[in-house]
């Protein structure tokens, strides 16, 4: 495909054992496939978006298969005043605003709570080391997805690193993966 390396990240809830963690996230990542599978077969298969899904799927299965499990925190489908009470709920939602595929899996054993939200990332996101975040001339940035630029020569250096990283998605999934540890 591209040749950029892929990973298969999944946020759990953290009140559950390790080994559930790891299972939760597994039965997602089987989800993640299935749902690949029904977008080669049915009707979403000729659209663009759905297939580019389906080819960076097979791009990770065939030669990457890493996995990054993140806490993700608390699990409650419940919403008060508008927002999720739980923060797994609030994570989910934020990867769909970004416009982050991702799929999920309820555990039927937990009342159907969220145990897991699975998605790919590509290295752009990640390796820090070959993709560095910019460096700003100001540095007390409070958003670093809408920056405020000393100059427009900073602000065009800033969009072209935008693009270097593969866009404002990966903008926006970078800055938000920076607030999980591993589960």
């Amino acid at each position: 495909m591209n040749n950029l390396e892929l990973r298969m990240y999944g946020l759990v809830p953290y009140n559950i054992s390790p080994i559930q963690q790891g299972i939760q996230f597994g039965h997602a990542v089987v989800d993640y496939a299935q749902k690949v599978q029904s977008f080669k077969s049915g009707i979403l298969s000729r659209t663009e978006t759905y297939r580019n899904i389906a080819n960076q799927y097979g791009e990770w299965a065939d030669n990457w298969k890493t996995f990054i499990i993140l806490n993700g925190g608390t699990t409650n489908s419940k919403i008060k005043n508008g927002v999720y009470l739980g923060s797994l709920n609030n994570h989910k939602e934020t990867l769909d605003k970004i416009g982050i595929f991702n799929v999920v899996f309820n555990e039927p054993d937990l009342g159907d709570q969220l145990t897991a939200v699975v998605f790919i990332v590509d290295e752009r996101v990640f390796n820090k080391v070959k993709y560095p975040n910019f460096e700003f001339k100001q540095r007390n940035q409070i958003d670093f997805n809408n920056p405020i630029f000393l100059d427009e020569k900073e602000e065009k250096d800033w969009e072209q690193w935008v693009d270097s990283i593969g866009g404002r998605k990966n903008l926006e999934l970078r800055n938000f993966l920076v607030n999980f540890r591993l589960a």
